[in-house]
């Protein structure tokens, strides 16, 4: 301060001592006070009274004196009053001037700098935590996706290896059914399982040189199960091995069929059949169905188209069940048409099913537009069309099996 002008150093002591309201105190030999003077009411100490002992009246002051050194500093003294001062004391001429300085400012000042550096530090303490926890959830996460991934490979793996099973199997489905014939008649047939594996199978055989055995049969549901039934039961009509039946005759074979298919023998799987022999020598076709949808006979005449069908439950529903057969004749150029129900019953984009007697009306339509006699004609793909047409964008919900003669 020597420095400055006397003006300019007189001008900051005043401003200094203004900001920090000085007040003092002058304390005799005898350790009373004798003087006061500045901003004591600031400090809440108008009050005092001259001439008594300092420290009885100031206890900030008890055990200050005698000075041990001139001057002293104490800093951020706090006064009872809830002030905080920096305490000079200074010997002079045998007596002690005490001077007050308010400080309670910086004072808190400094508390908030030193609360916002403890909150910053817990904040950073936070953040460490925080980012601890998020390195330990992402290697958490990338641990779990590393066995997602893993599982998923794997799940990919029994997924291709069970479909290819599912390829081979279907394959192998459609490998057993009968070719097509183009004599001593024409034969030909259309196969659209709903999934993989369906529940439809058919075929036709010669039982001997005289009789000639057509079929097709539904079972339940689809997939795996109901495939395999349908092929057991298929070879098993294919073997002639049916005890106590004659192959001929139709009502027998279903009776023994429901002897052996037993649903609750078979996993609660049953199954519906059309089942009939065709006489060559008299063109007479024995028949009966078990809860099949009728099959569809249209002459040459396709307006006096049949649907033969006969009263029976599906096969392995009801046990010691009988089915009757019938017999209808087949003049030259008779059109015989074995289906299942997934080739009607097709659910329209607007909710309206198709029925059966519409399918019949398209295929009598079909029929009577031409008489060929082939199975190398368009007219399953153009019955298949059709349907898929009623059906519009759908998938077909149920198995689709259409099989056409031409005797």
């Amino acid at each position: 301060m020597n420095a400055l002008p006397p003006r300019i150093a007189q001008a900051l002591d005043t401003d200094l001592l203004a900001r920090h309201s000085l007040a003092w105190l002058r304390v005799d030999a005898a350790l009373e006070l004798a003087g006061t003077g500045g901003c004591l009411e600031h400090y809440g100490l108008a009050a005092l009274d001259l001439g008594k002992a300092a420290s009885m009246q100031l206890v900030f002051l008890e055990g200050l004196f005698p000075l041990d050194e001139s001057p002293l500093l104490i800093r951020s003294l706090e006064l009872p009053g809830g002030r905080v001062v920096d305490l000079h004391c200074h010997a002079h001429d045998g007596e002690t001037w005490i001077l007050l300085l308010d400080v309670t400012a910086e004072r808190d000042e400094s508390r908030l700098v030193q609360q916002k550096a403890y909150e910053m530090t817990l904040l950073r303490e936070k953040e460490a935590e925080l980012n601890r926890r998020l390195a330990a959830a992402n290697a958490a996460l990338l641990a779990a996706q590393r066995e997602i991934e893993a599982s998923r490979a794997a799940l990919q793996q029994a997924h291709d290896r069970l479909d290819q099973g599912l390829q081979e199997a279907a394959a192998y489905v459609r490998s057993i059914l009968p070719r097509p014939l183009s004599e001593p008649f024409d034969v030909d047939w259309r196969f659209l399982p709903s999934a993989r594996l369906g529940g439809d199978c058919f075929g036709y055989h010669w039982i001997d040189d005289e009789h000639f055995a057509l079929y097709l049969l539904d079972v339940c549901g689809h997939g795996i199960g109901p495939s395999l039934l349908s092929i057991g039961v298929l070879q098993t009509l294919r073997g002639g091995s049916l005890a106590g039946a004659d192959p001929r005759e139709p009502g027998q074979v279903c009776a023994a069929l429901n002897r052996v298919y037993r649903m609750e023998d078979h996993y609660d799987l049953f199954f519906t059949l059309w089942y009939g022999v065709y006489s060559r020598a008299g063109r007479r076709l024995v028949y009966a169905s078990a809860g099949h949808p009728p099959a569809l006979l249209v002459p040459v005449d396709a307006r006096d188209m049949r649907q033969l069908a006969t009263r029976g439950a599906p096969i392995g529903t009801v046990r010691d069940a009988s089915w009757r057969s019938e017999t209808v004749a087949l003049p030259p150029g008779s059109r015989l048409y074995l289906l299942s129900d997934g080739a009607f019953e097709i659910a329209r984009p607007d909710g309206t099913m198709l029925s059966l007697d519409e399918f019949a009306g398209f295929v009598g339509r079909l029929d009577a537009g031409g008489h060929d006699t082939g199975g190398h004609d368009a007219h399953l793909d153009r019955l298949l069309d059709f349907v898929h047409r009623q059906a519009g964008a759908q998938t077909l919900e149920d198995d689709l099996s259409i099989v056409r003669f031409v005797f």
